[in-house]
């Protein structure tokens, strides 16, 4: 097959569907690769640079008509898609439920369309995630762009001349985009916040060094596919106070909510751009999907009432470079899973999850949206398993067998105890009751201790108990050789235990070094 690149024809648009090293590597995998003049240029790729790898510098025209797979960025125009030649391919970002006059077209075209943001979020396809990718470069230009138009320093400092504080960012929405805002700010120096409608992104955003806002409202918000899903009424006006709230003591504040298939939720209205602090600014990531504050001009930058709004839509295109490079990747991935025997030709199996979330249209037909997957089964079954809710009298045998079994053990160590300390010795008892208050202590110190300090205080715990060395030492002068071949054992196991917990130790703090 023959994989055309044709120059972006979005006006402003900088990326390019494929670089010069994924250029070589398509190539390897059986395929000819041809490339518009100049499509590479935005992207700081020269025309040489895709000769050296082994493609083609083809015109426009020739390209768009010979080609069998179309790979590009932004989705085509009509006028594009009507120089495609019938039956050919086309990967690229298409949002099928925004242009359904272009899926028809499509059709009308026999064409086979695989969409990158349909990539069905799944562990098998995160290397072919697009969306992730250039959310994630989203995410990280949307704070460098703030700081170029916010007036002061993000880290707070003293100096001679004064003190400086920090400036204080609100993420809106904590996905990849909402993540990757969060770690830039916050290695900018920034007292970061953020909120999410999915209450399991609390512990994410506390983990990345920012502090959770929370809604005081009780309603889950994670919708199919891991997005977040539209709220019911209520949830949006204690959502919309406690935006409100943080409008007025925040400076910059960056929103990144969308629902897939919907405009974008309107979360910043105008009262709260009027109660902003003069010299603030707003990012709007959401903005060509109408973005998230009403004051918001897709495409541009406007100031309200003193504030700075960024609407601008091309967030991925401002680094060009980086996010051709890793959206090329994607497409490479995807190739590669579509061609297992590397001979240059595409074949999509419709039973396959992957492949069939992506196609949008296939020979002409539209297949997009894709069918719910079904549960997986468990090994064996032929049939889904029917759950049935237990009858009370066995939830509470069940509840009665829980609640006897501790109880029931802690009899029988009482009376193993009581054994014992009938026939030993009394210095036996002696060093058994500390053995037993040693154990019991080490415990209660390991599990309160929050959990992503386990490793490395184990680690320690483990060496500095290895003291229990110095008693193997003492016992090396027992008359009984069967006790100093004990003795030696037991000093050898803890000197390994105390050397390796301190070398795992150090290896773990060197981690969070920088």
């Amino acid at each position: 097959m023959k994989i055309g690149i044709p120059r972006e024809s979005l006006t402003g648009e900088k990326r390019v569907a494929i670089t010069p090293e994924i250029a070589e590597r398509l190539i390897a995998l059986g395929f000819s690769v041809a490339i518009e003049p100049g499509a590479g240029i935005g992207a700081d790729y020269a025309d040489d640079t895709y000769l050296e790898a082994g493609a083609l510098i083809q015109n426009a025209e020739n390209l768009w008509s010979t080609a069998d797979l179309i790979l590009k960025v932004r989705s085509p125009v009509t006028s594009e898609v009507e120089r495609m030649r019938s039956g050919s391919w086309l990967i690229s970002f298409i949002w099928p439920a925004q242009q359904p006059e272009l899926m028809k077209q499509f059709a009308s075209q026999q064409l086979t369309v695989l969409a990158m943001d349909c990539v069905p979020r799944i562990s098998r396809a995160q290397r072919m995630d697009a969306l992730t990718s250039m959310a994630n470069i989203a995410g990280y230009r949307a704070v460098i762009e703030a700081a170029h138009h916010f007036g002061r320093f993000f880290t707070g400092q003293v100096t001679a001349a004064g003190k400086v504080p920090p400036a204080k960012v609100f993420v809106v929405g904590a996905g990849v985009a909402g993540l990757s805002a969060i770690g830039v700010a916050n290695g900018l120096g920034a007292i970061v916040r953020a909120n999410d409608t999915r209450p399991e992104v609390a512990d994410q955003i506390r983990s990345m060094g920012a502090e959770f806002v929370p809604v005081f409202f009780e309603e889950q918000g994670t919708g199919e596919g891991g997005y977040a899903k539209t709220m019911s009424e209520g949830y949006q006006k204690a959502q919309r106070d406690t935006y409100a709230r943080q409008a007025i003591d925040v400076d910059i504040i960056i929103t990144t909510a969308q629902v897939p298939g919907k405009p974008a939720p309107k979360l910043i209205t105008a009262g709260m751009v009027e109660s902003m602090k003069p010299g603030s600014v707003i990012v709007d990531l959401a903005a060509e999907q109408g973005g998230n504050c009403e004051l918001t001009e897709p495409g541009t930058v406007v100031l309200r009432n003193g504030v700075t709004i960024i609407g601008y839509t091309d967030m991925p295109s401002r680094l060009a470079k980086q996010s051709s490079n890793l959206y090329a990747t994607n497409i490479l991935r995807l190739i590669e899973y579509l061609c297992p025997k590397k001979d240059g030709k595409l074949a999509i199996d419709m039973q396959d999850d992957l492949a069939r979330g992506t196609t949008v249209v296939l020979g002409g037909e539209i297949v997009w949206p894709p069918p719910i997957p079904k549960p997986a089964l468990p090994s064996g079954a032929t049939s889904p398993v029917v759950y049935r809710k237990a009858a009370p009298n066995q939830l509470n045998a069940k509840k009665l067998t829980r609640t006897g079994q501790p109880f029931i053990l802690a009899t029988i160590g009482i009376l193993l105890l009581m054994l014992v300390g009938s026939f030993a010795p009394p210095a036996f008892i002696a060093h058994f009751t500390v053995f037993v208050l040693a154990c019991f202590v080490g415990y209660m110190v390991v599990w309160n201790v929050t959990p992503a300090l386990h490793t490395p205080l184990m680690s320690v715990t483990n060496a500095i108990s290895s003291i229990i060395g110095i008693g193997a030492v003492m016992q090396l002068a027992d008359s009984s050789i069967v006790i100093q071949l004990l003795a030696g054992v037991a000093l050898t196991l803890t000197a390994i235990n105390m050397f390796g917990g301190f070398a795992v130790t150090q290896r773990m703090l060197a981690m969070f070094r920088r």
